[in-house]
């Protein structure tokens, strides 16, 4: 039985089908049976037996070695000429570039062409492709991989150095005490701008690193394919990229500006970052000069004609939230367990798999560029660490969390509500790391702010610190300051529209504009800090909205619901 069975698999079956090969044609390079003897295979095609005397005849002189399988010889095959019929091309025509037979040569159009011997040609091809993947395996692939580990320490270098500029931020605040405030929403401005520069700039040149070690990765695995190839054809199609992975990709080399200041309480205070520069006179009045619009360079406003700049499409059916990243990326979810980081191209750049049962409560992301979301069923806001999940806060018992927002000031604001239906329960807790800092849901006199019903609140946090809150359970906009007053409620009335307010998702910019969505007008609402409104973006196609984010760039990205797609609109211009 071990005999038969080893005699089975030494078997050698026909190229041309599945029966045994008992003969091989050297000139084609083949195995074949006995019944596919009678297949060209320089016109690939079987032939009867009356097609077969006839097609020996009239190709005569094209050589078919077929020999007994034992007699077989390994050699290059070469291919039937397209203009001699019955001859093979045995050399290369330098002018033309074009495999050709001795007739193309002698007689026909390649008459006085300077030619080469196929078989120096094929040598030479091998020659140069073996160069370029050992070039590619011992040079280029180790330079670029010292490079990638070099970009990787550098990134958490500087994200280290960020940490520390903003401990150190926190100590020197103590000193300048309230007068200073808006000195320092300017330097966490910068920080922030010179963070989110370098950081992007840095991942991005590491992104094309990665994406050129894959390629050459896969060349290098195609060329090996290529070493014993005796098709012809195949190698000859080689083109060499060798010259365009020689030099390494240009990139900025960004530096994060450090962090200076006196404490010498007896002088003048000062404090320096990235060029901007602040200088205190003790005792001396809150000034207006230092209120951060004033400080920032390039205000903007609402252009006459806002456009759209980019459509996105996602894989998701239903999309239920974005969350924007820098310059050009988003994290989105819909209704499954996946939130996925794309860029404005539509390329996707990261995908996390939550712990949520179903999906995500709410997403957002923090100053740092980390990613949080909300677990209902577990009743936690999770964030997300090399692509695992880890708790960062519990709900309080009783309460499920919903939607989120982390603000300037790196704390988290989270949605929580508690009951069902009609009697359900709502109210937005502040949180500082995991510690409660204030609860928004009553005002001085004991009133509540938010009410009751069965539906999510969205909410969005200004520069003044305003916590401004779309509460679709009463079809208004609240916004209250930073002791939970209520300052304002905004109930769509100005904007005159045919069908009734419904917001829901809402965003703040560098304004301090408010932003809202509203489902059953198909358009948005923009309010100045103080909620007067200024206008509404509508000639855009904005149809069942679901999702609403500002990059740093100050566009808007906006989701639809049912498409699955996302719209980046500029609505903003310099002044």
């Amino acid at each position: 039985m071990a005999t038969s069975t080893s005699w089975a698999q030494d078997v050698i079956t026909c190229d041309l089908c599945d029966k045994a090969a008992q003969q091989f044609c050297n000139s084609c390079q083949v195995s074949l049976c006995e019944t596919c003897i009678k297949f060209c295979n320089s016109c690939q095609f079987n032939l009867c037996e009356t097609c077969e005397k006839k097609h020996r005849d009239e190709f005569k002189s094209l050589p078919h070695d077929i020999v007994p399988f034992l007699h077989k010889k390994a050699q290059l095959v070469f291919s039937a000429c397209q203009e001699h019929i019955g001859q093979r091309c045995e050399v290369n025509c330098k002018e033309c570039n074009k495999h050709v037979c001795l007739k193309c040569i002698v007689s026909g159009t390649h008459k006085g062409h300077d030619v080469e011997e196929l078989t120096e040609t094929h040598k030479n091809k091998i020659r140069k492709i073996k160069y370029d993947t050992e070039e590619m395996r011992t040079k280029l692939i180790p330079k670029y991989q010292k490079e990638d580990v070099e970009i990787r320490n550098k990134i958490s270098k500087t994200k280290s150095k960020v940490d520390d500029l903003g401990n150190e931020s926190k100590k020197l605040r103590t000193l300048w005490h309230q007068e200073v405030d808006n000195i320092f929403d300017k330097i966490d401005s910068l920080s922030q701008s010179f963070t989110e520069k370098i950081l992007k700039a840095l991942q991005e040149y590491h992104n094309k690193i990665k994406d050129l070690i894959s390629e050459m990765n896969a060349i290098v695995k195609q060329n090996e394919n290529l070493f014993n190839s005796n098709k012809l054809s195949e190698v000859n199609k080689y083109q060499s990229k060798l010259n365009e992975y020689q030099d390494f990709p240009e990139h900025v080399d960004l530096e994060l500006p450090s962090l200076r200041s006196n404490i010498d309480q007896r002088k003048e205070l000062i404090i320096e970052i990235g060029g901007y520069r602040a200088m205190l006179k003790q005792m001396s009045p809150p000034s207006p000069s230092a209120d951060v619009s004033r400080l920032t360079p390039g205000i903007e406003k609402l252009m006459d004609q806002v456009r759209v700049v980019a459509i996105i499409s996602t894989n998701h059916k239903r999309l239920l939230g974005v969350a924007c990243v820098w310059r050009a990326e988003a994290w989105i979810y819909g209704n499954n367990k996946t939130i996925t980081c794309i860029d404005i191209h539509g390329t996707v750049r990261d995908t996390v798999t939550t712990t949520c049962l179903s999906c995500p409560g709410g997403i957002s992301v923090t100053r740092g560029g980390t990613l949080i979301y909300s677990d209902y069923f577990s009743g936690t806001v999770n964030f997300v660490r090399d692509g695992k999940s880890e708790t960062l806060i519990i709900a309080p018992k009783g309460w499920t969390p919903w939607r989120l927002c982390c603000t300037r000031s790196s704390d988290i604001l989270v949605h929580v509500s508690k009951g069902i239906g009609s009697q359900a329960k709502h109210k937005i807790i502040r949180y500082q790391r995991q510690n409660i800092k204030q609860e928004i849901n009553k005002d001085g006199q004991g009133n509540r702010i938010l009410k009751d019903g069965s539906n999510p609140l969205f909410m969005s946090e200004n520069n003044k610190g305003d916590v401004c809150v779309s509460d679709r359970n009463e079809y208004t906009v609240v916004v209250v300051d930073n002791t939970g007053t209520v300052r304002f409620r905004y109930n769509g009335t100005q904007a005159r529209r045919n069908k009734s307010f419904d917001p829901k998702d809402i965003v703040t910019d560098a304004l301090s504009q408010i932003i809202v969505a509203d489902i059953y007008n198909n358009c948005l609402h923009i309010l100045d800090q103080n909620g007067q409104f200024l206008r509404y973006v509508e000639d855009c196609e904005l149809t069942n909205l679901s999702g609403l984010s500002v990059d740093s760039e100050g566009r808007l990205w906006v989701g639809l619901f049912d498409t699955g797609k996302i719209k980046v609109i500029k609505y903003l211009e310099q002044s």
